[in-house]
This record gives structure tokens, C-alpha cells and sequence, in this order.
């Protein structure tokens, strides 16, 4: 599902531990991209329930799991560049619309499965400090990432902080 400005909506998921490191995620596929999980909301799918559905598909973890501290007040918009868009996507497709959760880890570290579905798309994750993944996400997403972590990061006690 496409907007009318070309946007795919999607949830992205910044998930927090007590030391306020956030989960990094290594994608599946032989090269060594690392991003937060995240995935697109289906028809008729809150972005409350596309959040939870993403968590379980990508990293195993149920709602018992996590607690949902914030959510970004508007959607951060980012373009994928043409060479990465798929051959039968939509002709107008631009890039994606993301509404940005962060999320408290209630569970503990044996919880986390990237191999939780049938079609995996992380290998491997870890905790990192909180502002690590916006220097090493790929480019075209970097701004996003800024722009989610400003919004989240006071909704997390400053001492924790990473």
C-alpha cells in the first residue's frame, strides 16, 4: 500500500534495555548491513499491531516481552534509492513513511530469536549505545534515525543513556 506521495507505511522499532542500549540488528544476506527492526503496515493494520507483528517476525519477541515507552508524534519519511527498489513495486513508490516506537526490554536477552520466523532477515544483533546506529546505518536512512532518536531520546531517563 502506497500513498498518494509515493510512501509505503511502516513502523520502525527502537527497543531499549535497562542500561539504555538499544538492539542492532545484522540483516540477513551476506553483507554487513545493520539497522532497528522495522516493516511495513499491512491493510487494514494499526501501527500499533504492525509494531508487535514486526517484533515477533524479526527478533522473537512477544508483547510479554516489551513495554512501548513512546511513539514519534509524525511520520519521518525516508527515499530508497532506485538501484534498492524491487522491480515489481509500485511505479510511484518513492520511498518509506515511518511512524518510530521506542520500547522498554522486559524480557531478557535469551528472549531475542532472529530466527523466530520461516524467512529470517536478521543473522545476529546486539546491544549498542543509544546514538551508535545513526553513524552506521546506511546513508539514505541516516536522517530518519536522527530525527526518531531526538524525538525518543527524552523519553528515557537521562542516566541511561548509552
Amino acid at each position: 500500500m502506497v500513498d498518494a506521495d509515493g510512501y509505503r507505511p511502516n513502523v520502525g522499532i527502537v527497543l531499549a534495555n535497562d542500561r539504555g542500549q538499544v538492539l542492532w540488528a545484522r540483516r540477513v544476506g551476506g553483507f554487513d548491513a545493520w539497522q532497528f527492526p522495522q516493516g511495513g503496515i499491512q491493510d487494514a493494520e494499526t501501527p500499533e499491531e504492525a509494531l508487535y507483528r514486526e517484533l515477533y517476525e524479526e527478533v522473537g519477541l512477544t508483547p510479554r516481552c516489551v513495554k512501548v515507552i513512546a511513539c514519534t508524534d509524525g511520520w519521518l519519511k525516508y527515499h530508497l534509492p532506485r538501484r534498492l527498489r524491487r522491480s515489481n513495486s509500485d511505479p510511484d513508490f518513492r520511498g518509506q513513511k515511518q511512524k518510530w516506537f521506542l520500547l522498554k526490554m522486559l524480557g531478557c536477552d535469551a528472549d531475542v530469536r532472529v530466527n523466530a520466523s520461516d524467512k529470517p532477515e536478521f543473522d545476529h544483533w546486539r546491544w549498542v549505545s543509544y546514538w551508535y546506529p545513526v553513524g552506521q546505518v546506511v546513508e539514505f536512512k541516516r536522517e530518519v534515525y536522527r530525527l526518531a532518536l531526538k524525538e525518543l531520546a527524552p523519553r528515557l531517563s537521562l542516566g541511561t543513556l548509552g
